[in-house]
């Protein structure tokens, strides 16, 4: 009997784990299935999970497949041959050169069985590629160091390159504006406006604003959703910024009554291009001018980092999975829908799907998918991109934004016939997304028929870990804002911005809360019988989804933010 069982366990390294005691041949045999229907590797899945240590699994697949297993802490991580490989491949890949000995490379992967990143670092290095298996916990610390030496190289760049960037512009509508358009007298002019730029990338802010007043002219940055001047210029040069910065966004300079939008590319080296878009504004005083910084690299992130409490990640999961029907989020323009959107679009990217998006503009470039910049000059609307999609085989579509009913029609009947849509609307909930589309004429049974599932989302700012402190707040003071009594009773921490040298005012990158309710037949029903977006949420509050605010209280109560961000962004 036990040579029997011996013959049917799996083989390869699902088996040495069941040898290792790693795993049961139960756990085994349903990640295999597991892998083969989200067409994952057994590491990368185990890896996901939490199945495994992280440690003791890059030692069995080190023994499996004979590759050398090595520790991170053991090398100097500030001499890697970083430069070898292009930065798109590390993050893509999750792989870390490590030395190179002549014509061969050595790199650190968590996944030794991902050919494919081999493969691609061997076509673009036209080296020899050797993978050394290390574990995944520290190959993402080292990842991390790597990024922030790269940052540390860009800060550089703040004081000695500034008059030496290369600036191009991706509008094809080019009016002839160029550089010569200033004379020499304007080069402080210039170097000014790449410092500004360079200094709001350095300090990852998403927003610059130039704003001209009656007795002063001001530069903001918004940092972390929130705005903060940085800088006062003489109000004698305002029309000098405003007309560089037109010049490099490739504007009429000579138009200033009417707004105007461009885009600006900033290469800031050899491997990383930033995108501004820019709008102008003409105020009483002058133009104000918006530039909407659109970083790749900072703004991709996987699904783990979004924020979603356990439940609400499996039930987004299960829905970016489903052949056909419609996922929609909704929250304010800086929300992170886009993020959100592309972290799924990331999880079911592969050869054999087809994916489709079109947006204004497309702020995250993906290798594998197809992807169209709205531009209704020239006829290239949501509707009209749709239409074309839907004549090339899709099996997942993404539109940057259903505003109007010719868009919401196409897309709901898209959802209908076999094809994954992904959306955004703005409304400030989730429920509310139902409503919003049958208030722009979509028949309420289509709604219910397409529509798998809503989520709303804001972003707040996270507590730094170095400075943070308790916040003795009384017992009413939490059950006002929102605590059970129960949660009271047993006694909650919740912790308050200080402020030090390493955040901004107690507060250290942001974090999404989020309301994700699957669509169930009851709310169908709501919504056929033309329901209210209040019976909805109430709908949902039966079911057990947790709104915005009670989700906020699960990142208080976890020390990840603070009550006082929690009412910035939500109801009390």
């Amino acid at each position: 009997m036990p040579n029997d069982q011996a013959q049917t366990l799996p083989g390869g390294l699902a088996g040495r784990l069941i040898r290792d005691q790693l795993l049961s041949a139960q756990q085994a045999r349903r990640a295999q299935t597991e892998c083969s229907r989200r067409r994952q590797s057994l590491i990368r899945y185990l890896l996901a999970e939490k199945v495994v240590d992280g440690g003791r699994l890059a030692a069995a697949a080190s023994q499996e497949f004979g590759i050398p297993l090595l520790d991170l802490d053991a090398i100097d991580r500030q001499h890697l041959p970083l430069s070898l490989v292009d930065a798109k491949l590390i993050h893509r890949h999750r792989v870390l050169p490590i030395h190179r000995r002549g014509s061969r490379l050595f790199v650190a992967v968590s996944d030794p069985t991902d050919d494919r990143a081999l493969e691609e670092i061997r076509f673009h290095t036209g080296l020899a590629v050797d993978a050394i298996v290390v574990e995944e916990a520290k190959l993402a610390a080292a990842l991390d160091q790597a990024i922030d030496a790269q940052d540390s190289a860009m800060t550089d760049l703040l004081d000695t390159a500034l008059d030496h960037l290369e600036i191009s512009s991706d509008d094809e509508d080019d009016v002839g504006n160029d550089d010569s358009d200033f004379n020499v007298d304007d080069a402080p002019v210039v170097r000014y406006v790449n410092k500004v730029l360079l200094d709001a990338i350095s300090a990852s802010a998403s927003d610059i604003h130039f704003e001209p007043y009656e007795k002063f002219f001001r530069i903001r940055y918004r940092q972390d959703g929130l705005l903060r001047e940085v800088a006062s210029p003489p109000l004698s040069i305002a029309s000098r910024l405003v007309a560089r910065l037109k010049v490099m966004s490739r504007m009429n300079i000579a138009e200033r009554r009417v707004p105007q939008d461009g885009r600006i590319k900033l290469k800031m080296s050899r491997n990383r291009d930033i995108d501004f878009r820019v709008s102008t504004l003409p105020t009483l005083y002058g133009e104000k001018v918006v530039l909407r910084i659109l970083d790749s690299a900072a703004t991709t992130v996987g699904i783990d980092e979004l924020g979603m409490e356990p439940e609400q990640k499996a039930a987004f999961l299960e829905c970016i999975r489903n052949p056909y029907g419609m996922v929609l989020v909704t929250g304010p323009t800086g929300s992170g829908k886009t993020v959100s959107l592309y972290s799924a679009l990331n999880i079911v990217n592969a050869p054999d799907i087809n994916i489709a998006t079109v947006e204004d503009p497309v702020e995250i470039q993906v290798p594998g998918i197809n992807q169209v910049n709205m531009n209704p000059k020239t006829g290239m609307t949501f509707a009209a991109a749709l239409r074309a999609f839907l004549r090339q085989d899709p099996d997942i579509v993404m539109v940057g934004e259903i505003r109007d009913l010719e868009t919401a029609e196409i897309a709901v009947k898209a959802a209908q016939t076999g094809h994954l849509v992904l959306s955004t609307l703005h409304t400030n909930d989730a429920p509310q997304c139902l409503t919003r589309l049958a208030n722009m004429g979509v028949a309420p049974f289509n709604i219910a028929a397409s529509v798998l599932l809503i989520m709303a989302q804001r972003l707040v700012r996270r507590l730094c870990l170095r400075c943070r402190e308790p916040d003795h707040l009384p017992r009413e003071a939490l059950r006002e804002a929102g605590f059970t009594e129960a949660q009271v009773a047993a006694g909650i921490t919740v912790y308050k911005a200080v402020g030090c040298d390493h955040c901004v005012d107690g507060y250290k990158g942001r974090v999404g809360i989020f309301q994700v309710i699957k669509v169930s037949a009851d709310m169908g029903r709501i919504i056929m019988e033309g329901g209210s977006a209040m019976a909805l949420a109430t709908q949902a509050d039966n079911e057990g989804y947790l709104d915005l605010r009670q989700a906020g209280l699960r990142k208080v109560q976890a020390g990840v933010t603070s009550l006082l961000e929690l009412n910035r962004v939500t109801k009390d």
